[in-house]
């Protein structure tokens, strides 16, 4: 089958493949059907082969990796609907776990988070975001490596230990912010998001992938805990989303998606975002729709999510909502206002009506027009509703093709191990943009007092370690190298919002 049947209403309810990538909404009160709904969209995309990313919050999302078991209560929907050849079955899944005991560990750099999206997770202020700026200029025009938070810290405290040449050269340091700084990523620690930075970094390949019967992977981010971490959380999606926009090639309209990415708890992505952020973030939703990759946003309400987004959305389902207060009267009417009408339905006062696994939905049809809103029963997944237990999560992960690949963590050198040995001396000349860094084979020399110049130390590169910076350098590059040009045209795309002074 070449459609999505979601459930049917006066008639059958169908996402079209080919519109899958103009993104989509599944809204609606706790405890109303929304996490059956993602379901049975992950599990229609997977069978007509595209990958899924999702993050499973609760812990019930996992069910997706195992068959399901009828009962009277789904023949019985499954009856009404008209579902030809339902059976229940697993889909193809692959755990992850930014703490890896979940599922394989998922990780980027610290060079590749960049100053702007790890300064949101630190929630720093202008003034210590600055900083960061700093210091990954430093570590660009120096050729050092920022891997993981020992790198960040060993180049946070060079930073303070020489903060007036390093004012001189960069901009005002205050060792005030530094130290606020240091602060923050002890916090970070403390709450176990050292575990994000690391290598192996996450390969964006490992998340497209089709089984052998060519079902989409659906790839399951373990995140009860971690949604516990809101400036976390939605940070970590954000930067995925960002590494996939800049990424994957352009493919304009195509039969169906190359990727289909659920943002669920999706209010925690612009709880307290700047103006700016929602901007750039309406850039991306807007813009990676040709790329191929499909973002479907889920929340309790649909005025979490800003207009500007909002508009973009044509895949809607709209769980009942319950008009108790003032603040769910006003989502009951933007949900309303949002759907396409239908003189069948009078669609404020349905929703407040709607039973557990209904929903009014409209998606896109022929040519791009959305359909009017239907209400909706909605078709019982085939996979199991509900947690899996640690022994049938492990024996899902044990068949995982990646295992090898991301369990074990590389620790190459990088600037904890530089900086440990030498001083980077702010005297050396700062490289040209293209240039690698400059290299001395001078013998180390002697700090000067205060009065003969201010000089910070010896210089950073020593013909001892020459051969083995050179080939750092030399992987760096060639791992580097094929993504540059796009890097550049999304930082000028976004403003460095979502990438900032990133991996060089």
């Amino acid at each position: 089958m070449d459609q999505i049947l979601i459930g049917k209403g006066d008639q059958l309810v169908y996402l079209l493949p080919k519109y899958g990538n103009r993104h989509g909404l599944i809204a609606g009160a706790t405890g109303t059907g929304k996490t059956i709904s993602l379901m049975v969209l992950a599990e229609g995309f997977s069978r007509l082969g595209v990958p899924v990313f999702l993050a499973d919050v609760k812990g019930d999302v996992a069910g997706l990796s195992l068959a399901g078991v009828s009962n009277e209560k789904i023949q019985q929907r499954v009856s009404q609907i008209g579902v030809e050849g339902y059976t229940n079955e697993a889909c193809p899944v692959m755990f992850w776990d930014l703490h890896g005991k979940a599922g394989h560990p998922v990780r980027t750099t610290v060079s590749e988070m960049g100053p702007s999206l790890l300064g949101r997770v630190l929630e720093l202020n202008d003034t210590q975001a600055g900083i960061l700026e700093i210091v990954f200029k430093l570590a660009d025009d120096q050729g050092l490596l920022l891997l993981d938070l020992d790198d960040l810290r060993a180049l946070l405290g060079f930073v303070s230990d020489n903060h007036k040449d390093i004012s001189a050269k960069y901009g005002l340091v205050s060792t005030q912010s530094v130290s606020a700084v240091q602060r923050s990523l002890l916090s970070l620690e403390r709450e176990g998001g050292a575990s994000l930075f690391g290598e192996p970094a996450l390969d964006l390949n490992d998340l497209l992938r089709t089984d052998l019967s060519g079902r989409g992977v659906i790839n399951i981010l373990s995140a009860d805990q971690l949604v516990l971490k809101p400036r976390l959380y939605s940070s970590f999606l954000l930067w995925l989303l960002s590494e996939l926009f800049e990424n994957l090639p352009e493919v304009g309209d195509v039969e169906k998606p190359r990727l289909v990415f659920f943002f669920d708890e999706a209010h925690l992505l612009f709880d307290d975002a700047p103006p700016v952020l929602r901007q750039r973030v309406e850039q991306v939703v807007r813009l990676i729709r040709s790329k191929g990759v499909g973002v479907y946003f889920c929340s309790q309400f649909p005025d979490d999510i800003p207009n500007e987004i909002l508009g973009q959305l044509g895949n809607r389902i709209q769980h009942a909502l319950r008009a108790f207060t003032p603040r769910d009267q006003k989502a009951v009417r933007t949900a309303a206002e949002t759907f396409v009408a239908n003189p069948k339905l009078d669609v404020a006062n349905v929703i407040s009506q709607l039973g557990v696994g209904e929903a009014l939905v409209s998606t896109l049809q022929d040519k791009g027009v959305p359909m009017p809103v239907e209400r909706t029963m909605i078709c019982p997944p085939r996979c199991r509703v509900g947690a899996i237990t640690p022994e049938e999560r492990a024996s899902v992960r044990s068949r995982s093709p990646v295992g090898n690949k991301y369990d074990t963590r590389v620790n190459r050198e990088s600037a904890y191990e530089i900086l440990g040995r030498r001083n980077v001396s702010a005297d050396v000349p700062m490289p040209q943009p293209g240039q690698r860094p400059i290299l001395t084979t001078q013998a180390p020399a002697e700090p000067k007092s205060a009065e003969g110049g201010g000089r910070l130390g010896e210089l950073l590169w020593g013909t001892k370690r020459r051969q083995g910076m050179v080939e750092t350098m030399a992987k760096q590059a060639v791992r580097t190298i094929g993504s540059q040009v796009g890097r550049q045209i999304f930082r000028g795309l976004l403003g460095g919002i979502l990438g900032g002074s990133r991996r060089r």
